[in-house]
Order: C-alpha cells, then sequence, then structure tokens
C-alpha cells in the first residue's frame, strides 16, 4: 500500500495526522513509509490541536504494521551471529540495527493513531519519533547500500513489533514494556556496538550509531514522561505496574551491561535504576 502523492505533498488530502499516521503504519514499502514519516513529523511540529485531535479511528482494512516481502522473518533463536570481523558481518549487524529501526518507525506511528483521547502534544511527540525513527532508517540503509547490501538482505526478528502488538489494548502497559523496555535496552547497546565497529574501522557506523543514541535517549525520555502521565492519571504506581505488566506480557528480562547515565538522562529516576539491577529488575 503507497500513500498518494497528496498524502506526502498536501497533508493527505483532508484527512488528519493520525489518519495518515494509520495509513503510513500499512504501507509496506520502506522507502515511502520512512519518507510518509518525515513527513508527518515536520507536519506535526506546526499543527494545530485540531490537527491532532484524538477521537478513535478504525484500523485499515491491511494489515498492520505493512511489510516488505523481505527480510524474512524468522524466530529470535535462528537468527544468526554477527561478526564485526568480516565486510559481511558489519553488514548483517547494520542490517540487524536498519531493522530495529524501522520496526520502531511502525510501533511511534502505531501509538500516534491506536490510541484515543489524549493530549495533543502526545500525537505530536509519537510522530516526532517517527520522523526520527525514519532518518536513522535511511542513515542505516544508506550506509548498508554503501558496503553492497540493501535492508531485506539478511533474516531478521520481529521481538519489537510483538511486543507492540500485545500491548495494542492498553496504553500503559505498552508504554511501560516497549519505549521504557525494549527500546531503552538500546541505550545499553549501542556504546557496546560502537566500539565493535570502531574496533573494525567502520567510522560512519560509529557516527550514525552516536546519532541514533542521543535521539535515542530523547525517545525514550518521552515514553517516560507519557508512562508517568497516565499513571498519575490512573491511580497506578509506575514501578509497581511496570513489574505487573512485565509479568503479564512476558517481557524479556534485562541483563546488564546498563548505561546508567544515558537512563538517567532518558528520565529514569533512580528507585527504577536500582530495581533495574535488583534481582527483581
Amino acid at each position: 500500500m503507497a500513500p498518494p502523492v497528496t498524502a506526502l505533498a498536501a497533508g493527505g488530502a483532508g484527512r488528519s495526522l493520525r489518519e495518515q499516521a494509520r495509513d503510513a503504519l500499512a504501507c509496506d514499502d520502506p522507502t515511502l513509509k520512512a519518507q510518509w514519516a518525515l513527513a508527518l513529523a515536520d507536519s506535526a511540529r506546526c499543527a494545530t490541536e485540531a490537527e491532532l485531535e484524538g477521537s478513535p479511528l478504525e484500523p485499515p482494512a491491511a494489515a498492520l504494521p505493512g511489510r516488505p516481502d523481505r527480510p524474512r522473518l524468522v524466530p529470535v533463536r535462528d537468527v544468526p551471529g554477527r561478526s564485526t570481523h568480516t565486510a559481511e558481518g558489519r553488514a548483517a549487524l547494520l542490517h540487524a540495527i536498519a531493522h530495529i529501526e524501522f520496526n520502531a518507525i511502525n510501533l511511534a506511528l502505531d501509538a500516534a493513531w491506536r490510541f484515543p483521547g489524549l493530549p495533543a502534544a502526545f500525537y505530536r511527540d509519537w510522530l516526532k519519533v517517527a520522523g526520527e525513527e525514519a532518518l536513522h532508517f535511511g542513515l542505516l540503509r544508506e550506509h548498508l547500500r554503501s558496503l553492497g547490501h540493501d535492508y531485506g538482505d539478511f533474516d531478521a526478528h520481529d521481538g519489537l513489533w510483538t511486543m507492540t502488538a500485545r500491548t495494542a489494548g492498553d496504553l500503559a502497559a505498552r508504554l511501560a514494556l516497549v519505549p521504557r523496555t525494549l527500546e531503552a535496552r538500546g541505550l545499553d547497546a549501542t556504546p557496546p556496538l560502537q566500539n565493535k565497529f570502531a574496533q573494525a574501522g567502520d567510522a560512519r557506523a560509529v557516527e550514525i550509531l552516536a546519532t541514533i543514541l542521543a535521539d535515542e535517549v530523547g525517545h525514550v525520555a518521552i515514553g517516560n514522561h507519557w508512562y508517568r502521565w497516565v499513571c498519575q492519571r490512573d491511580g497506578l504506581e509506575p514501578l509497581a505496574h511496570t513489574r505487573e505488566m512485565a509479568r503479564l506480557h512476558a517481557a524479556p528480562r534485562l541483563r546488564p551491561p546498563f548505561n546508567l547515565d544515558a537512563r538517567r538522562a532518558a528520565g529514569f529516576v533512580d528507585a527504577e535504576l536500582a530495581q533495574l539491577q535488583s534481582a527483581e529488575g
């Protein structure tokens, strides 16, 4: 499903930004999806409250999320290890990161359209995230192409979207387990990845990952902000509710090392970091 030209060039022919986010999510062309996300992020910056109004929306006829035929999605255990000691291994690792960023576009678009009745700032924030994830995907894809490959050339897994689907009916669970748990894991994983690419002499990959890390701190901070907002609105205790949602939805247990400085910058408080590092984390 490709967006019509008017969707990108003329504000979606009268459709709201949230309707366009829903339709962009259903788009199965990675290039067009990224372009659409960037256009929506740009529009959202100066959108009025009415343009970001939070009425319930019907899901599209197309399956969500829209995906290209490739990469082939396989169980996590079937994705081979990736060594940066060879050009092929570096390309495979870059592809894995690009796939994460592609899925991150999807989850930000999903947050922007799926959950009704929220402040305009919520939708503006997630459209901003979608645009930045699209930029990350583009940077990684460009570098992947410089190594003789493209997105879709390697198998991938679907862990990030699986949790997005599990939490489709519960905003507090979505915020607790996707931006605050799975995406926050990228704050921990990125510095070691930078070291691997640096040792392999791939300065461009290190530079791209630095950009991604800086932006992801902001994305996780957005998740933290809105999770606490929802907890306050609904009378939930944030730490206890995170533990309960992790149990209910079988979230993976996070293991060290943790990038505590980046997590603090993203808004995690000391009690959350202590829980993360404890046996209960």
